[in-house]
């Protein structure tokens, strides 16, 4: 429990620290809730006076009674104003401080390695991003509505009754630790839980945005009953931490309102006593049973904003472990700015896995002259995609270096490097907007007649002008209302637009008709001359002209050649090769 405690209190500090920006704003809420509280506190000592000069038939005072209602009625328009003003501040301050929290969360998101991508769901980090940032803006709000207002309204209560009576307000501050033990006792319990309500929510975000993208599949080998029974698992594990954390947060409510009747019971008793004996005037005692309940009232509403203060934090603590979360190493202070490469690549004794108990790539050599065509095939899981992943310094090497124009990629920046790479994957994406800006995605500033020529050369000029508004056609998220060969080709020519010094084509072909691949095939031979090209392919037939080809086998190069040379020798390419001849 108590290191569930440490959690909070961490959060609860990170979280000060983006309040402390806006000092200026909580301190004139702070003073507005104070303004607030005194003229409503001021009221009841008017309405006992008011009580007071009605003596009886025939003896009330009714020009003093006037003159009474008119300054309730002032203080009333007083209050109202600073409350509103206050609420406006309020939200002002909690959704400034989320802004800052979630775009400080994506821009972290920009900076972190793949490995952290590759092991999280992207449902638990859009969860962390969206939902739980909006649970805690909740909290946030009611703690700066409720908190400031309720903590002043108590110790300005206790100030007004003082100066009215000692006795009776030492019962109320004798009764009063019953509340504050009930409060502590629920906060101790809820953030843990209500903790494990956020993650199991992140998790079913995580599942469902799972499913949604893979609806197709799902259906297609008939896993909708496996799929719902672990959705009902999920819902039920989150019906369950709910309740638990629910449970908890419930008894706030009881609990205070028990204290509350203490209260009230008691400054009524002793109050009859006092006004009995003449110590207090009937005024007085109405003035005291009205504290009584403005007293009790806020402990009931600091009761439930600490309890949605601990969901809030909860929710805090899993963004803020996102954005603690190890970025990429930076690049080098003198880091070399790549511009033009003339595309020679060097990879020296590289080692490289993903898990230190699983070895990948061992003791790996190349060297790629300027505008060489290299080819890397080989079985399912042997390195080929790795190698790409560690060209494109996606992913650091273990062991040896990797260095283009003679330089190693990590003296190198990365943006620069990656400016100098060209590359279509067999996993197309495109982002929600028009095919224009899709294809302008690595060149923002082309004009519309350098889009259509990379259209054009890519062989996607055709099909857009024939969709509704042609380049100006809006497409959704990762290009919905497309084909994936129509996706495919607004890759390439996106590509096709910026034509960098270096390429890397990864089954750039693999969802295009054979009639289309021929002239892709033509377009690539161009767009590849003078350029270093790495090539990944499974069809063997689509590789027959590369300078070199790499043949891999468990993340070793087994075999080194062109094609006619690699044939001629029978070995595994030759076996590779023959294979899909003889399955076609």
């Amino acid at each position: 429990m108590s290191g569930k405690k440490g959690q909070g209190m961490a959060a609860l500090k990170k979280v000060l620290r983006y309040i402390k920006k806006y000092r200026f704003l909580v301190a004139l809420s702070i003073l507005l809730a104070a303004v607030t509280v005194a003229a409503t506190l001021y009221i009841p000592i008017l309405t006992g006076n008011a009580v007071d000069l009605i003596v009886g038939p025939g003896q009330v005072d009714f020009a003093g009674i006037f003159r009474i209602l008119v300054q309730v009625g002032v203080i009333i328009l007083i209050a109202a104003l600073a409350q509103w003003v206050m609420s406006l501040l309020n939200n002002r301050i909690t959704y400034r401080v989320v802004r800052d929290i979630r775009n400080e969360a994506f821009h972290k998101l920009q900076a972190l390695p793949l490995s952290y991508l590759d092991s999280h769901p992207t449902g638990q980090i859009v969860s962390r991003i969206i939902a739980d940032v909006d649970q805690f803006a909740d909290g946030l709000l009611m703690g700066f509505t409720q908190l400031f207002t309720g903590v002043i309204t108590i110790l300005g209560t206790l100030g007004f009754m003082l100066s009215v009576s000692g006795p009776i307000t030492a019962v109320v501050v004798f009764i009063t630790p019953v509340s504050l033990l009930v409060a502590a006792f629920i906060a101790k319990r809820t953030y843990a839980m209500f903790r494990l309500q956020s993650q199991v929510r992140g998790e079913q975000t995580g599942f469902v945005e799972e499913m949604v993208g893979g609806q197709k599949v799902v259906q297609a080998f008939r896993h909708e009953g496996e799929a719902m029974e672990r959705f009902d698992q999920l819902n039920e594990e989150l019906r369950k931490c709910s309740l638990r954390a629910i449970f908890f947060s419930s008894i706030t409510n009881p609990s205070t309102r028990f204290v509350n009747s203490l209260v009230y019971t008691g400054v009524g008793i002793v109050g009859a006593l006092l006004v009995i004996s003449g110590g207090l005037t009937v005024g007085q005692l109405s003035c005291f049973l009205t504290y009584a309940n403005q007293y009790t009232k806020p402990f009931n509403e600091i009761s439930g904003v600490i309890t949605e203060l601990q969901n809030a934090l909860a929710c805090a603590g899993r963004v803020f472990e996102l954005m603690e979360a190890q970025p990429q190493a930076p690049d080098q202070p003198d880091a070399r700015v790549l511009e033009d490469a003339a595309g020679h690549v060097e990879i020296q004794d590289v080692s490289f896995s993903y898990r230190k108990d699983q070895r990948l790539i061992e003791d790996f050599n190349l060297d790629v002259r300027p505008g060489q065509r290299v080819a890397l095939v080989g079985p399912t899981g042997c390195g080929k995609t790795t190698v790409i992943n560690l060209l494109m310094r996606f992913y650091d090497v273990n062991q040896g270096s990797i260095q283009v124009e003679d330089t190693d990629i990590r003296q190198i920046t990365r943006e620069s490097l990656r400016k100098n790479y060209g590359m279509v994957l067999q996993d197309t994406w495109l982002k929600a907007g028009t095919i224009r800006e899709n294809i302008a995605y690595g060149k923002p500033q082309a004009t519309l007649e350098e889009v259509v020529e990379a259209a054009k050369a890519a062989h996607a000029h055709s099909f857009i002008k024939r969709l509704p508004q042609g380049y100006d056609t809006f497409i959704g998220e990762d290009g919905g209302g497309i084909s994936q060969g129509q996706k495919q080709l607004l890759c390439i020519a996106r590509v096709m637009l910026c034509l960098p010094p270096m390429l890397i084509l990864d089954e750039a072909t693999s969802s295009i008709d054979t009639r289309t691949e021929v002239r892709i095939q033509k377009a690539f031979q161009r767009m590849m001359e003078g350029r270093t090209s790495f090539i990944v392919a499974h069809r063997l037939s689509t590789i027959r002209d590369a300078d070199v080809i790499l043949v891999m086998k468990d993340g070793h190069i087994i075999e080194q050649g062109d094609h006619q040379g690699l044939l001629a020798k029978g070995g595994f390419y030759a076996e590779l090769y023959n294979s899909q001849f003889d399955h076609n």
